[in-house]
Order: structure tokens, then C-alpha cells, then sequence
């Protein structure tokens, strides 16, 4: 079955070689932001012919097309997601690396009143804020709550909160 992404490359009129249509896939079926070294592991273990140089190929052709978006969540390396993945802004954990995807509608309120304030029609916006995760205090101590064992809080699994994908 063809992937979204591979769905998208087709629209877009690219040439889908078999090496690009495993690359597309493990994209699509990522719920991370991989960067091209872990989607050359990725991929390479669908395909032991897929080589790192066709990932950076395939990526760098992806983005220049609109289908992938480049992220930088510092680390040094640049991560990937689908463009079409919808509206949405980033919390990345400095110490784990871990991305946490969310909406909300209040900051988007905000910034479109900044805008309208200083006389703009806000056309886009992207937020990534970094953060370090508090640490969790006994209740007896009162303040905090902390993550119950197994919950999605306390996964290191990539979290979209308020999303409802």
C-alpha cells in the first residue's frame, strides 16, 4: 500500500524509484522527527541497498518540494516531518530530546492580536520552545503532580497533546 508521503511524491510528479518509496514510508510511519542518520537506519533495514548519500538525496529533494519540512530542535542536527502534518508547534525537552507536538488556541489568539496591533494580517508563525521537565515533588510537599508509572507523561514517546491524531 502506498504511504502519505509517497502519495504526495506521485502528485507532485517525482520519479518513485524503489530505494525512494521505502524512504517515503519510513517517513510516513514515523511518529518522531527523525534526522537523516536514523532514517538511513530506518531505512537501510527495509532495504540493505539503500545507502546514506540516497537518504540525503531523497531528503534534500523531499524538502526542496514542499513535502518535508526541516526542523531544528538544537543538538546540532537537522530533524524531518511531513509538511502536510498539519498546524501545530514543538516543546522539546533539552536534556532528553524529546519533542512534544501541541496546538493551542489561545497563543493563536495572542499572535494574531499582536499582529493586528502593530498593523499586520499574520500570514504564519512557528513556535518551538525548549524546556527542562520540573521535577516531581511528593504530595506531601503539596505543589506538582507527578507522572504515574506507565503514563504518557512520564513516556519518552513522542507526545502530541492536543492534536486528536
Amino acid at each position: 500500500m502506498e504511504s502519505r508521503i509517497e502519495r504526495v511524491c506521485v502528485e507532485k510528479g517525482l520519479k518513485m524509484t524503489g530505494q525512494r518509496r521505502v524512504i517515503a514510508r519510513v517517513l510516513s510511519e514515523a511518529d518522531d522527527h527523525p534526522d537523516v542518520e536514523e532514517l538511513y537506519r530506518r531505512a537501510s533495514a527495509l532495504d540493505g541497498r539503500i545507502s546514506i548519500a540516497t537518504v540525503y538525496r531523497t531528503v534534500r529533494l523531499l524538502e526542496e518540494r514542499g513535502i518535508l519540512a526541516r526542523r531544528d530542535f538544537g543538538g546540532g542536527r537537522a530533524r524531518y516531518e511531513p509538511s502536510e502534518h498539519g498546524h501545530h508547534h514543538h516543546l522539546i525537552d533539552v536534556d532528553t530530546g524529546r519533542v512534544i507536538e501541541f496546538e493551542d488556541p489561545e497563543h493563536e489568539r495572542v499572535l494574531q492580536a499582536i499582529a493586528a496591533r502593530l498593523g499586520f494580517d499574520l500570514v504564519s508563525h512557528r513556535l518551538e520552545l525548549f524546556g527542562r521537565k520540573r521535577e516531581a515533588r511528593p504530595a506531601a510537599q503539596g505543589g506538582g503532580r507527578s507522572a504515574a508509572p506507565g503514563s504518557e507523561a512520564e513516556s519518552q514517546a513522542p507526545v502530541r497533546a492536543g492534536l486528536g491524531r
